[in-house]
């Protein structure tokens, strides 16, 4: 279970830390503990093997949360590291549509009878359901939280870097295609 109340000081931290096996230095305790006291995100950047990743880790497993790796590469878009569809369900859907569409139907005489019949049963091809959640949206979708690992960010372009940044900001995104509540939000 993970712990989500705050620590209450920079010596815990490095205690928390140290009982992982993760020596702090006294800044990254105190923007570890800040970070926890505003509920916002660390970033952290650096070259190749400063201990970025073995940070998130020990955070992780001190505080039992969950750790999630995105894993940046060029041409990573919002839709590849936010989620996917199930096409394949969706695809099977549609098959039991078809074999039950007169019993759904249930004896509409025209067709603008039988389309206002169907569209009370809403958009079922587009719904939370067939959402495959991808890194992006498994975070959000963490009630306690989790620690995000966004690696190699320097290789996604400035868009992505903007979607990020109004993620961790916000702890909330849209879904354009799932109405009428679209909207993924972390649970405080």
């Amino acid at each position: 279970m993970a712990d989500t109340r705050p620590t209450a000081s920079i010596e815990a931290v490095e205690s928390g830390l140290a009982a992982q096996g993760y020596i702090a230095s006294r800044q990254i305790a105190t923007a570890v503990y800040l970070s926890q006291q505003i509920e916002k995100p660390i970033l952290v950047e650096g070259p190749a093997g400063v201990g970025k990743t073995e940070l998130a880790k020990a955070i992780a497993a001190w505080r039992g949360m969950k750790m999630i790796r995105l894993q940046c590469y060029e041409g990573l878009d919002e839709a590849k590291a936010l989620y996917e569809w199930k096409y394949a369900k969706q695809l099977l859907y549609t098959q039991i549509l078809k074999d039950k569409l007169g019993e759904v139907l249930g004896g509409a005489q025209t067709l603008a009878a039988a389309l206002d019949q169907l569209h009370t049963f809403g958009d079922v091809f587009f719904s939370k359901e067939f959402v495959e959640p991808r890194p992006l949206l498994q975070a959000l979708e963490q009630p306690a939280g989790c620690v995000l690992l966004i690696d190699e960010i320097d290789k996604s372009d400035a868009e992505f870097e903007s979607l990020l940044l109004e993620i961790l900001s916000d702890f909330q995104v849209t879904i354009p295609e799932l109405a009428p509540s679209p909207r993924w939000r972390r649970r405080p």
